[in-house]
């Protein structure tokens, strides 16, 4: 796992850079003491890799879960709509959320987002408040998202740790 932008929680007044803060929208405080995980995958949401990497997270301390997966384009597919992956997206967010609660972690949300990757976490960190982002990808070579540079561009435009997880 690499980790990227770890920021002590207590030093974040906005989760976003002072070059993305005009997006942010106003947050409501959050009580408790339990931490916010935003976990974004899609075609690797049900790897054991990414699972474990969210339990573990979820285990330090106490933690909810956030599970976000973008409604990226269908490519096997010969032709596709943005219906068809947003339905694929639903399938993959409900089948690895039914996975993180059968280890112990407390989803408290599943959710489809935009199908570009950095846009649809930039979005969920305008929405709410995070601690920590987890994202997990195919290998380098592989990885579409990585090939788009994501975990970088991430690690610039926003002061939440992000966790980069590689799975296969």
């Amino acid at each position: 796992m690499q980790r990227v932008g770890m920021q002590p929680p207590d030093t974040r007044r906005s989760p976003l850079t002072g070059r993305d803060r005009s997006a942010t929208v106003a947050r409501s405080q959050r009580g408790g003491d339990l931490r916010r995980l935003l976990a974004v995958a899609h075609q690797t949401a049900e790897s054991e890799q990414f699972l474990e990497a969210v339990r573990s997270a979820a285990d330090r301390g106490g933690a909810e879960v956030v599970l976000l997966v973008p409604a990226t384009p269908v490519r096997h597919l010969a032709s596709w709509t943005r219906g068809e992956s947003r339905a694929v997206a639903k399938e993959r967010a409900e089948s690895a959320r039914r996975l993180l609660e059968a280890a112990g972690v407390l989803v408290v949300e599943a959710r489809i987002g935009d199908a570009d990757p950095y846009q649809a976490i930039i979005e969920a960190l305008t929405i709410d408040s995070f601690d920590e982002v987890i994202v997990s990808t195919f290998p380098p070579g592989v990885s579409r998202w990585l090939g788009a540079d994501l975990i970088n561009r991430l690690g610039r435009s926003t002061d939440v740790q992000v966790t980069h997880v590689v799975s296969h």
